[in-house]
This record gives C-alpha cells, sequence and structure tokens, in this order.
C-alpha cells in the first residue's frame, strides 16, 4: 500500500491539474468571443483578490486571482463575473457595438456552450496522444475464465461466451462491459451473450464487491465475475484516432450520466460525492504515481467539468444556455427578475453544493470518525 503524498505536493497537484483546465474553458469562450468581435474587460483563473495580472493592447485584464477554484471572462455588458446582463444604455457607441449581451442569440449561444466544448475537445486530444503511442483499449467481450461461486457462473455463463449486450446496452469492448457493471452492485440485470452462433438473454444479479485502492481508500462495485483470454490494444489509423478518441470520451461521459442518475435515482449513495478537497487528494496520489497517470486523471477532470458546466442550473453555463433556448423560443429574453431569482438560486445550489461536498470529503478522510472517538 503506497502512502499519502505530503500536503505541499497535493497542493501543487491540484493547482497543476485544475488551472490547465480553468483555462482551457475561459480560452473556448474568450476566442469564439473575440471571433464574433465581443470584448472582454478581464480574463482571469482563481476568484477573490489579484495576485499577479497585465493588461494588453485589447484593455483585458489577465490576471490570477488567489483562490483557485475556478475562473471566469468578464465580457463587455456584463454587469458581473456570473454574466449577467448590465445596463446597456450606459455603454458608450464603441461598448456597445462589443457588448456581449446586444449580440444576437446565437452568438451568445455559442460563446457560452465553446467553454464546456473546449474541456471535451481536450479530453479527446489526451485520448487520441494514449492511442497514438499506447494504443486503444479494445478487448473483444469474449470471456476467457469465470470465477466460481461469481454472478456470472451462477447464470451459466461460460468460458468462450461473447458478451453481446448487458442491461440493454449493446457492448463493444471488455471496458465497456467493466465501466457499466461497476456502477451496478448487487443490481439484477438482462444479459445477452452469444454461444455456437446462437443468442441468448439470461438473468444476472451482479455481485457486489468492497476494493481497496493502493492508498487505502475503499470504494465498492459491481462484479460479474469474467475476465478476458487477455487485453487488447489497438493503435487506430490516422483516420480513426480522433473518431476513436472521442468515442472513448463519450463512453466516460455515459457513465457519468449513470453516476449521477443513480445517485438522483437513489441507488447510489450520494456520500459518494466528491469535491474539491477530494479532488486535490486524488490529484496529487496520482501524480505521485508517474506522468501517465496524473494525465489521465486531467482527462477525466476536463469531462467532467465539461459535463457540470452543461447542466441546467443558473450561473453555470448549462443555464444560461437554458436561458437563451427559452429566448430563442419565446422571440424575447427572459425577464430580468426571473433572472435574478434563478441566479440567486442557482447560488444557493452551488453553495449547498460546495458544502455537502466537502462535508463528504472530510468524512472520506476519516475526521467525523475521529471526532466521534474523541466525543465517546
Amino acid at each position: 500500500m503506497l502512502s499519502q503524498p505530503p500536503v505541499w505536493f497535493i497542493v501543487i497537484a491540484f493547482i497543476c491539474a485544475l488551472g490547465p483546465l480553468v483555462f482551457i474553458h475561459e480560452m473556448g469562450h474568450y476566442l469564439v468571443a473575440r471571433w464574433f468581435g465581443v470584448g472582454a474587460e478581464s480574463f482571469s483563473i482563481g476568484f477573490g483578490h489579484e495576485i499577479a495580472g497585465w493588461t494588453d493592447k485589447r484593455g483585458t485584464r489577465w490576471k490570477v486571482g488567489w483562490l483557485p477554484l475556478g475562473g471566469y471572462v468578464k465580457f463587455i455588458g456584463d454587469e458581473d463575473v456570473a454574466s449577467a446582463a448590465g445596463e446597456n444604455d450606459k455603454l458608450s457607441a464603441e461598448d456597445k457595438a462589443r457588448s456581449f449581451h446586444l449580440r444576437p442569440i446565437y452568438q451568445r449561444f455559442l460563446i457560452v456552450l465553446a467553454g464546456p466544448v473546449s474541456n471535451f475537445l481536450l479530453a479527446i486530444a489526451i485520448f487520441a496522444a494514449f492511442f497514438a503511442t499506447i494504443g486503444a483499449p479494445r478487448t473483444p467481450p469474449v470471456v476467457g475464465a469465470v470465477e466460481k461461486t461469481s454472478a456470472a457462473y451462477g447464470a451459466g455463463v461460460q468460458p468462450g461466451d461473447r458478451i453481446v449486450s448487458i442491461g440493454g446496452r449493446e457492448i463493444g469492448t471488455f471496458e465497456e462491459l467493466r465501466n457499466y457493471v461497476f456502477l451496478r452492485p448487487g443490481e439484477t440485470v438482462p444479459l445477452q451473450i452469444e454461444r455456437s452462433s446462437q443468442t441468448r438473454t439470461i438473468q444476472v444479479k451482479l455481485g457486489v464487491d468492497e476494493e481497496v485502492d493502493r492508498f487505502g481508500q475503499k470504494y465498492r462495485r459491481g462484479l460479474l465475475g469474467v475476465t478476458p483470454a487477455g487485453l487488447v490494444y489497438e493503435r487506430p489509423s490516422a483516420l480513426e484516432l480522433i473518431p476513436a478518441a472521442a468515442s472513448y470520451t463519450w463512453d466516460i461521459t455515459r457513465t457519468t450520466l449513470d453516476a449521477l442518475w443513480q445517485m438522483l435515482s437513489g441507488r447510489r449513495s450520494v456520500k459518494e460525492l466528491g469535491g474539491f478537497l477530494k479532488i486535490a487528494q486524488v490529484a496529487g496520489q496520482q501524480a505521485s504515481t508517474g506522468p501517465i497517470a496524473f494525465i489521465s486523471l486531467i482527462a477525466l477532470l476536463s469531462i467532467n467539468l465539461g459535463f457540470i458546466n452543461l447542466l441546467p442550473v443558473p450561473m453555470l453555463d448549462g443555464g444560461h444556455l437554458l436561458f437563451y433556448s427559452i429566448e430563442a423560443v419565446q422571440q424575447r429574453p427572459v425577464s430580468a427578475r426571473a433572472q435574478d431569482w434563478a441566479f440567486r438560486g442557482g447560488l444557493a445550489v452551488i453553495l449547498a453544493l460546495f458544502l455537502f461536498t466537502t462535508v463528504n470529503d472530510l468524512g472520506s478522510f476519516g475526521l467525523w470518525e475521529r471526532l466521534g472517538r474523541l466525543i465517546g
């Protein structure tokens, strides 16, 4: 079992992981805005008091804030860093021509959408680089061995069977099978197999396994009890490289969607939600194991950052996209009062989620258990 890296190492790893992701996200907003001729007052990595910065020839202030938990681009016409609309009547003629909020809906929509898309593109680029050098995981979903006393063994799965689908989801690789099973401990799912050119569907109750990783952290996972004959990694051709990386990114995004839905439906504990403290811990752990693991983590975090920002929560990019969609349908902006209440509600949700995940993180570190022993 590996020891936990020191705190200073975790802090540096966290900044090195999150900083580039925030920069890529905000740069997506900035570049598309600049393409449409929208001006930016400031481009900040981090929130709070500025600790370093400079102003370019276009008048944009590029800066670094002391709190490295995100970032923003404040466009001309924005009232605040959340891109709430300011009073356009007070803008000069020159600023009105460069104001974000006076642009057509489709331009505002694309500017906002560009942030999350940039995060997905970064993940695709990282996976494409891995696939070009190491190869893409493409292990056929053919059973090499079945563990005795496992769920698969009890259901009659045999070596040589090809897994066609599970839970109604078509399976193309063993990696897809593992991702599906991992999130469903104890669930009963239909498993379609192919044996001797014939297909059959059987019901399988997945096992429950409690794993302890190399840093001593425990987590529950679903277990089918089958292994492949051997792992297969193939290097895609130049034409297949980007589609393969995009498909892999989508598979991870779909797994994230699955996990979120399981939490919302009560099948998975919300205690598994992690916040910035957990991200920092994992970043330090992965960085301590080597650059490949750390870069892989950056790709996963980039996907999650893009996904979270697409959620229709006011103050997030998805909330803005929702307002623009409503505006496009009703041919007029959402009222300022409705937007104000929505942003207040969105801020409350984000703060509550931040507090909840922080409590979860501290609990996963054993803080509440130790406090309980001290009190008891």
